[in-house]
């Protein structure tokens, strides 16, 4: 028996679930058309920030995806699949000689980085061909893996909200904010790719990473040469290993090796209160004020204990011993060359109780940093915005057909009938169906056709659409 590649990736073939195989025989006879939709039925947050449906495009759909060699792989897996020849090869060789190997599909999808409310469109998949009809939920597998990177963009951006709610009650100005959530994701994700990909969802909001993946995502399928930044930070094992006596000769070192910008020390391996009072704050005070000399900063930081606290009293032992002044909102401000990073037990959930005891004790916002890892990454699922694709329109022996499912037991689930459009009316994202839109008015674009992507968005065209309505209000302000 041939060997088959582990996972399959780089055949399109074999990107479905196993049923999909046999669907060809299933749809009624004389089908020509079968068009189908994506979209957030609900879930934790009540908009989505549509991303990452070029990424999939590019990385496994875009050009000539079909080959005789692919065919047959395929065909002998499937038959060793199922013990029975139900793979649809006459299909798959018309389309290698018919279209030359490219998908006839049209694909629609709102610009990636939208902020659309649940429970509306967010992309259609047609078949371009009317032989190619059960082509277009062949595909779904992969389509809805969308829900990943939708979803994480989502979750950061509902961060970025809390943050900037927090830096506009108790800063002077939002500059910080890009850098307020820095991704500590990449070995809590459950792969490389699901890092990368991940990883570049979060950069849509923010511009800290420790994600390499990430960015190297953004460079490639995005066109962002330099996506998200870091500065140079110990980890608890190249504190220990220095002992417990030498606590401040690591700290020292660090100092020392990185003289200018920015470095963050993680200062909770043994005693945070004695590292930031007499470590910090007395043994090294010189050095660590020196470095504001040339624009730097020490970054502090604890890592274990009860988050809302901990942060606080790190804040008020550091501005015991460095002195802190009150910015134009009436809040407490370190010196500029000293600031903390809190990165343990960080999640849409927590931030708030951080910031507002923050604020609460007098201290700004400013003043912190968060580092996120698993909750940004990986803590999240299909069901968290209740992603869903299904067949809402057909054309079977030349006639058209609404389609839609209507399960009494979850009436959450029913789906859209007939042809979509998403429109925007009285300022309002709207989905209307059954063909009832004016497509003068869709806001869903075509992105890709027969094989050929036919919009290409960069980051910086991803970032603007997704900003958030504060940051866009605080900047027209300034005009």
């Amino acid at each position: 028996m041939a060997a088959f590649p582990a996972g399959g990736s780089d055949n399109a073939l074999l990107l479905t679930d196993s049923y999909k195989v046999t669907h060809h025989y299933q749809y009624p006879d004389n089908t020509t058309v079968v068009c189908s939709y994506f979209e957030s039925r609900g879930g934790k947050f009540p908009s989505t920030v549509f991303f990452g449906l070029q990424y999939i495009l590019k990385r496994f759909l875009a050009g000539p995806v079909v080959t005789k060699e692919k065919i047959q792989e395929a065909k002998e897996l499937y038959n060793a699949h199922f013990g029975q020849d139900v793979f649809n090869e006459d299909g798959w060789n018309y389309i290698l000689e018919h279209h030359r190997g490219y998908l006839p599909l049209r694909i629609k999808a709102v610009p990636e980085g939208t902020v659309v409310p649940t429970k509306n469109v967010l992309f259609t998949v047609e078949n371009t061909d009317p032989k190619c009809y059960w082509l277009t939920n062949y595909f779904e597998t992969l389509l809805v893996q969308v829900w990943y990177p939708l979803t994480v963009a989502t979750n950061s951006r509902c961060q970025k909200e809390i943050i900037a709610k927090y830096l506009d009650e108790t800063a002077d100005n939002l500059g910080g904010l890009p850098f307020k959530l820095h991704d500590f994701g990449f070995r809590g994700s459950s792969s490389v790719e699901s890092a990368g990909i991940g990883g570049a969802s979060h950069l849509v909001n923010f511009m800290g990473t420790d994600t390499i993946a990430a960015i190297s995502t953004a460079r490639t399928f995005y066109h962002c040469p330099m996506a998200g930044f870091s500065i140079p930070a110990a980890e608890h094992s190249t504190i220990t290993t220095w002992g417990v006596e030498g606590e401040y000769e690591a700290f020292k070192n660090m100092l020392t090796k990185f003289p200018n910008g920015l470095v963050a020390v993680v200062s909770d391996s043994y005693n945070i209160w004695n590292a930031c009072e007499h470590v910090w704050g007395e043994q090294l005070k010189d050095l660590v004020v020196k470095r504001g000399d040339n624009g730097g900063a020490l970054v502090v930081r604890p890592d274990s204990g009860n988050p809302p606290e901990v942060v606080v009293k790190v804040l008020d032992i550091l501005g015991n011993k460095f002195g802190s002044t009150v910015n134009s909102k009436g809040f407490r401000m370190l010196p500029p060359y000293l600031r903390v990073i809190q990165g343990d037990g960080i999640s849409y959930e927590s931030l708030g109780a951080i910031l507002e005891n923050m604020k609460k004790h007098g201290w700004s916002a400013d003043n912190l940093a968060f580092g996120s890892g698993g909750a940004l990454l990986q803590r999240m699922d299909r069901d968290t915005q209740k992603c869903a694709f299904k067949c809402s329109y057909a054309v079977i022996n030349g006639k058209e057909v609404n389609v839609f499912k209507q399960p009494i037991t979850d009436m959450g689930k029913k789906s859209k009938k007939g042809r979509l459009t998403l429109e925007c009316q009285n300022g309002q994202f709207v989905t209307v169906e059954e063909g009832r839109g004016d497509p003068k008015n869709d806001l869903l674009q075509t992105v890709f056709e027969n094989g050929k992507l036919l919009k290409d968005y960069t980051f910086d065209e991803v970032r603007k659409n997704a900003e958030i309505d504060l940051v866009k209000q605080r900047n027209a302000e300034k005009k």
